[in-house]
């Protein structure tokens, strides 16, 4: 069951996608919230809803689809998650999530554009899997750390390379504005297995990664232990699990977004989140 945030030409509004179409949710007797995704019972009455009015259906080609979370409490993003991203850059396997923020201003919708700042020359694509919080967490053990998972989404966590290298931190390259795309759709944890999703991130039709989150060094229920540790989570906060090989920083030569460009990132049963990239004064 994939939801949806979208709007028609009002207000934002959730639904589930089927085929190409979208049945509207505004019909429950309760507004969607995240803490609901972790509840059967939630999603069962859902699946009802969802039948009932399946004449309802609008066409998605009709509507504007939105992030999942539009403004994230936290985005927590995990670096160097993929051990074939660890061999692409020649470096020893991490002995604990390497962990580093992103501003939750950088999240843009699903066919918004990415937009090249002017003073960056290196802007770049991570195709990540998205965790999206759906239960107050503290000190969350890693065997029932998935029952406080919403769902989950893609993100695109683009980079400025050459502000990353230079400040030798991570903040300022990974949160310019519409840095962190994100969607299409919210898939809740149990119709999905987070540790065996291909994904992928294509530049102008053109694959440039290829992956399956089977070669994650810290899986989901691990990372959600380490930082419910470390910080309390909330609904609706973001997790971004890290990226596999094949980042345009490290192919030889370099091949970096330039405007003018599209970026698809894929991940399996979620759907592919297409962006332009577009210059700063466009």
């Amino acid at each position: 069951m994939q939801f949806v945030r979208y709007t028609a030409g009002g207000s934002p509004q959730w639904g589930v996608r089927r085929d190409d179409g979208i049945v509207p949710l505004d019909g429950l007797r309760e507004e969607v919230a995240y803490e609901q995704f972790t509840s059967p019972g939630f999603l069962r009455t859902v699946e009802d809803a969802v039948d009932a009015a399946s004449d309802r259906a609008v066409q998605e080609s009709a509507v504007k689809l939105l992030a999942p979370v539009p403004r994230p409490g936290k985005v927590i993003c995990v670096g160097l998650n993929y051990h074939d991203h660890a061999e692409e850059q020649d470096e020893e396997i991490p002995e604990r999530p390497l962990l580093f923020g992103k501003a939750g201003t950088a999240v843009t919708n699903p066919g918004d554009p990415i937009v090249h700042p002017a003073e960056i020359e290196e802007v770049d694509y991570e195709v990540e899997l998205g965790v999206v919080i759906g239960r107050t967490a503290k000190d969350v053990s890693r065997a029932n750390a998935r029952d406080y998972v919403a769902g989950y989404t893609a993100i695109n966590d683009v980079s400025a390379r050459d502000a990353q290298f230079a400040d030798e931190q991570f903040f300022r390259g990974k949160s310019y504005d519409t840095f962190a795309p994100m969607g299409p759709t919210l898939v809740p944890d149990d119709r999905l297995d987070p540790a065996s999703l291909d994904v992928a991130c294509r530049v102008n039709g053109e694959t440039k990664q290829s992956s399956n989150t089977a070669e994650f060094i810290f899986g989901v229920d691990e990372l959600i232990e380490y930082i419910s540790g470390i910080t309390t989570l909330r609904p609706g906060d973001v997790i971004s699990t890290g990226t596999p090989g094949g980042v345009g920083i490290f192919r030889d030569p370099p091949e970096l977004l330039e405007p003018g460009d599209t970026v698809d990132v894929e991940i399996e049963g979620i759907g592919t989140l297409t962006n332009p990239v577009t210059g700063a004064s466009e």
